[in-house]
């Protein structure tokens, strides 16, 4: 089993009362992550159950607790002992926080459960086990994990992390770099060797992520207006979002747009970055950025449509979203921008090939606001300038 960087977060909760909640876009690791833990729990007092089979589902929706608590002792789990119970795919059963919070305050039984959707897990969970439980979200690979993936051989990988342009590290890596620019981080993605069978895993990825995960959660019936809203983003990748503009392309009105865009990015499938203010109802007011959790998804839905700056600078987003608590972007009426604000403290230039000026100019920027911080992200080297940092050192 290959071992992703959360799970040592996650491991060291597995000895905490608390409801282990693990959450993000489906076929992300989510399950394998589950596995893990159950593998880590040294006694055998423990279930793994899957939500997506039919018995399962009709099990939890047995109106009677203990009819459940029972019907799981038949199983072979002693709830008067420490016992660990785990749920694969818990958004698919509306009913189980309620039970989760029955069992655990009942029988003291730790869980582990995991879910596809935080638009469906941070609300629920929220309602009915606040204090009970921590939520760790899964993200598709980081850089450093696609090589551990690959099993490039590289040792110490995580040294090269956020480090200056190192001619070595670019030269033995920048290949794989590209490789992970265009198919991603999905970890079924990464280990399948065939490109045609990688375009073919995306395009299930985004069909099952349409299909199970986006109508499940939400009263949109029609498949193919998530499709086609879902290439019209693909489209407009790291550019402003006008609400207006794009519901009059579509041919759907202003508010279903939004709340189409409200659920793809709280099911994982983007992420819309708020600009960087000092004052908030301002840049609440503004308009967002739009960008994709992952390269591979983006490319298979926008085809030909993007430039490589623009693929690149939503790599970056991907990058950079799991890594800090707050990204933004910086934008002002005379039009000068920053690509990325981290944190409120660091300004991010993102471009193909760094050259000086483009340093004096972030550096220019950044003072202008007041950041003490700066970094410029370049794809590729350039034969002379070598102050930045490339692409594949942000993980």
């Amino acid at each position: 089993m290959k071992i992703r960087k959360c799970f040592a977060e996650l491991s060291a909760h597995l000895t905490q009362r608390q409801v282990t909640v693990i959450t993000g876009m489906r076929r992300v690791g989510k399950s394998m992550a589950i596995q893990y833990l159950l593998d880590k729990v040294e006694h055998t007092n423990k279930i793994l159950l899957d939500c997506e089979r039919v018995e399962i589902r009709v099990l939890f929706n047995t109106p009677h607790y203990e009819s459940i608590v029972e019907h799981l002792q038949l199983q072979g789990l002693n709830f008067s002992s420490p016992c660990v119970i785990a749920l694969d795919e818990i958004q698919l059963v509306e009913t189980l926080p309620s039970f989760i919070k029955y069992v655990y305050d009942t029988y003291g039984a730790k869980f582990i459960v995991s879910g596809s959707s935080s638009y469906y897990i941070k609300n629920r969970f929220s309602e009915s086990l606040a204090g009970r439980k921590r939520i760790f979200e899964m993200y598709p690979l980081t850089f450093e994990e696609f090589l551990d993936f690959k099993e490039s051989g590289i040792k110490n990988i995580a040294t090269y992390a956020w480090k200056p342009y190192s001619k070595p590290w670019y030269e033995r890596c920048h290949k794989l770099y590209e490789e992970y620019l265009r198919y991603g981080g999905f970890p079924e993605v990464v280990l399948q060797k065939n490109k045609k069978n990688k375009q073919e895993l995306l395009r299930d990825i985004i069909n099952s992520y349409i299909e199970l995960d986006v109508k499940l959660l939400s009263d949109f019936s029609i498949s193919e207006d998530l499709y086609k809203i879902a290439k019209l983003l693909a489209a407009r990748a790291g550019n402003k979002i006008d609400y207006s503009k794009l519901g009059s392309i579509a041919g759907i009105n202003r508010l279903k747009l939004k709340n189409y865009l409200d659920l793809f990015e709280h099911t994982y499938f983007v992420y819309l970055l708020i600009p960087y203010s000092k004052n908030i109802d301002q840049a609440i007011s503004q308009q967002p950025k739009l960008f994709f959790s992952d390269n591979g998804i983006l490319n298979e839905l926008a085809g030909n449509q993007l430039s490589s700056g623009q693929l690149f600078e939503n790599a970056i987003a991907a990058q950079l979203i799991p890594l800090v608590d707050n990204l933004n972007y910086y934008q002002r009426k005379t039009g000068q921008e920053i690509d990325f604000i981290i944190d409120e403290r660091k300004g991010i230039e993102v471009k193909e090939t760094a050259i000086e000026q483009d340093l004096f100019v972030l550096k220019q920027r950044t003072e202008s606001i007041k950041l003490k911080e700066f970094t410029l992200i370049s794809r590729y080297a350039h034969h002379q300038f070598k102050d930045f940092v490339w692409g594949g050192n942000i993980f």
